[in-house]
């Protein structure tokens, strides 16, 4: 996630909605101020070739520490410090965070996707090789679930809309640019490409879930279905 405060803006990053390369965009035009949070080690290298910032301002003041959690980092031989803000951020946890004045006063966006499409996507993130479960078996698992967590389920608060924005994966380009535009972001976007790499079956979801996974799909997604107007 971003929170910029030099364009006053909160970018909330679901998952499998080319959020990561959203976020290394965004970062171009982040201030030292500005809240970023890390990624995967080979997008951190694909941000840092493109000499935009890097993970700030993240972590947990040290005067955020509890007794207990201070005491365990001066001891651990591992020391690790504590975040305060993370990639896949809800919206609830962001705005305990950075409390109503900011959270009100800032433009806040996320991205969605067709429901079946994303699960699609998903199935070959988490089943980068063979040998994979069948999608079937992917579907009853708690996939759904998890993936929910990191959609709907972040952009929303006790089921209401959270943001002011959610921008379709599908036109993203135009979308990203009135965003661009509304909060002042002086040039255009340009997304690198990355995650792409694992989906090798380039079929329409339609030719790949059957009859019971799309309506098992349907039912865990109906609310984002209802919301944005996404049709099977």
């Amino acid at each position: 996630m971003i929170i910029s405060h030099r364009h006053k803006f909160i970018f909330l990053k679901s998952s499998k909605t080319a959020g990561t390369s959203t976020e290394i965009a965004l970062s171009k035009f982040c201030g030292p101020d500005d809240i970023i949070t890390p990624i995967e080690a080979k997008d951190e290298e694909m941000r840092r070739e493109l000499g935009y910032p890097g993970p700030q301002n993240y972590l947990l003041p040290r005067s955020g520490y509890s007794i207990y959690e201070g005491v365990k980092y001066l001891i651990t031989t591992r020391k690790r410090k504590k975040e305060n803000f993370h990639q896949h951020m809800s919206a609830k946890d962001a705005k305990a965070c950075i409390g109503d004045e900011v959270w009100n006063s800032y433009y806040k966006f996320c991205i969605a996707r067709n429901p079946w499409d994303r699960f699609i996507s998903y199935y070959y993130w988490r089943n980068k090789s063979e040998p994979r479960p069948t999608i079937s078996e992917f579907v009853s698992s708690n996939a759904l679930l998890r993936l929910k967590k990191k959609g709907f389920g972040l952009y929303t608060i006790d089921g209401k809309l959270a943001v002011d924005k959610v921008c379709k994966f599908e036109n993203l380009s135009s979308e990203l640019e009135e965003i661009r535009k509304h909060v002042g972001i002086p040039e255009k976007l340009e997304l690198p490409r990355s995650k792409g790499k694992h989906r090798k079956d380039k079929r329409d979801y339609r030719d790949v879930l059957g009859e019971d996974d799309r309506a098992k799909i349907a039912e865990v997604f109906r609310d984002e279905i209802s919301l944005l107007g996404y049709e099977w």
